[in-house]
């Protein structure tokens, strides 16, 4: 027995979700989740069901031969127009003919003869093919005096008697060509995200709203809209950290040698191209320097551009198994979560999700510990020389530190970050994640010990530099390079704006 998933659409009548049950039952089918609300979309029912794969083909054949299964997403245009009837009995019944005929979906209408205009009637339209649209205006010009009030085919316009096949157009917008059977699957793992946050006491309509301000942050900060903070601190004689911050995500390091550049993060696939125009506006462009990238864990907006560099990638494995697996969630308790891996599908897709392919995994086995956690390897940058820390998985299986104490400077992932660094674009942007998954550490309890772990070994490294006046440099997965001062992160010197040259 398979678990298949499939999405209906039904008419708006009494039995109609018996009928569809009565025929998953019929083929011995169990459904394991089905969700239906009319405040969101009055037709549209998703349905999970275990069967044998031979059954589960006729079951879709009969929901195929009543019209229910939804096997296509139309591209709907919605058109408002506002035509003067005669006044004459059966004027209105001979307008909805005209309109009926031509296959349109009228989703209002509006019509009182006691205005000043009475013969004014105002129709909206749901539509589905241009030709439809020309032929049925052709046909009411020559009967009617005609105003087109609007008309448009992004899908923004049509209400939500057809809710999904409008999600569905917004998503096409931002991801491109995608087809039916697509992105039929991701409005399926769509709703179950939201399914389960309406379970949470979630509004469905602002999940909906998260997931698609996600990708539009994505898509209108890159190019022109592109930008980052941009940090320049030496930490030894020999070598410089840049910090870049990028519109949406975490922070992409570079490490400059004289002889190498080593990248800590790649940030998302999406800004690649814009990330490599500003490393040649700083200097940083010859990317065959940059031989080595460490990536400290799996989410999309740490190690989503790893692919796109020919850098040879370090990481954890528990890093490459939750890329491979697809959920942010996997190796910890929250594994089984569908927010966490409907949300690793959204995001991965919205940032054209590119990590590294054969990357070389740090050793399992530890050499040593720092307070909690383990040291795994040792890696030189130059005259630097890092430990590589592994995390207890608070905010992801396989996350890790990069610890240099003779030149004070950590790399913390996201285990911390400044807050009061980020503007308020990336505050918002954040928040997004934080609602969809209710929170981004996979383990809070662990996420927790591992911060307060950190802040003590970043102060007890810092009562080491006090006689020479320096401080521990924490160079947090988002937000600026910072000092602890007073147990808060400060900024560490200045911070400046990057924005591309218009060409």
């Amino acid at each position: 027995m398979n678990k298949y998933s499939f999405v209906a659409r039904m008419p708006d009548e009494s039995g109609a979700l018996h009928r569809a049950a009565e025929i998953i039952k019929s083929y011995s089918g169990n459904i394991n989740r089905i969700q239906y609300d009319r405040r969101i979309d009055p037709a549209t029912v998703f349905f999970e069901v275990t069967a044998a794969p031979e059954t589960c083909l006729r079951m879709k054949e009969d929901l195929h031969a009543i019209g229910y299964l939804q096997e296509t997403l139309p591209v709907l245009g919605f058109l408002k127009f506002s035509v003067y009837l005669p006044h004459e009995p059966g004027a209105l019944f001979e307008l909805l003919t005209y309109i009926t005929g031509a296959g349109a979906n009228i989703a209002y209408i509006d019509f009182d003869d006691r205005r000043c205009d009475p013969g004014r009637v105002t129709i909206s339209l749901n539509v589905e093919e241009s030709m439809v649209v020309e032929s049925l205006l052709d046909r009411l010009k020559s009967r009617y005096r005609l105003e087109i009030l609007e008309y448009d085919t992004t899908g923004e316009k049509l209400d939500d008697t057809v809710f999904y096949v409008r999600f569905a157009q917004a998503v096409r917008g931002l991801i491109g060509t995608a087809d039916d059977g697509f992105l039929l699957n991701l409005l399926h793992d769509v709703n179950h995200i939201v399914q389960e946050l309406h379970s949470l006491g979630q509004d469905p309509e602002e999940a909906f709203e998260c997931i698609l301000c996600t990708g539009r942050t994505l898509r209108d900060t890159t190019a022109g809209g592109f930008y980052a903070d941009v940090q320049r601190i030496p930490v030894s004689d020999a070598v410089e950290v840049f910090c870049f911050q990028m519109p949406g995500g975490g922070n992409i390091f570079l490490l400059r040698a004289p002889d190498e550049t080593v990248m800590i993060d790649t940030g998302y696939g999406i800004y690649h191209q814009d990330v490599v125009r500003m490393f040649q506006h700083y200097g940083l462009g010859d990317l065959q320097r940059i031989r080595r990238i460490y990536i400290t864990h799996a989410d999309a907006d740490h190690c989503g551009a790893g692919g796109l560099f020919e850098a040879e990638a370090h990481m954890h494995a528990g890093s490459l198994a939750v890329i491979r697996q697809a959920n942010r969630a996997y190796g910890s308790r929250s594994e089984a979560s569908i927010l966490e891996e409907v949300y690793t599908t959204i995001i991965n897709l919205f940032s054209r999700f590119a990590p590294p392919e054969n990357p070389e995994l740090f050793p399992a086995e530890k050499i040593g510990m720092r307070s909690i956690f383990p040291i795994l390897a040792r890696v030189r940058v130059h005259d630097l020389e890092f430990e590589i820390l592994e995390s207890l998985g608070g905010h992801l299986h396989g996350q890790v530190y990069l610890f240099c104490p003779a030149h004070g400077i950590i790399f913390t992932a996201d285990t911390l970050i400044n807050f009061g660094s980020l503007d308020e674009d990336r505050r918002r942007y954040n928040s997004f994640a934080d609602f969809l998954v209710t929170s981004v550490n996979v383990d809070s309890e662990l996420a927790r010990r591992e911060r307060r772990a950190l802040l003590d070994v970043i102060a007890d490294l810092d009562r080491e530099l006090a006689p020479s006046g320096r401080r521990c440099l924490v160079a947090c997965g988002h937000g600026s390079i910072s000092t602890l001062v007073d147990g808060r992160l400060e900024v560490a010197g200045p911070v400046e704006r990057y924005r591309p040259k218009e060409r």
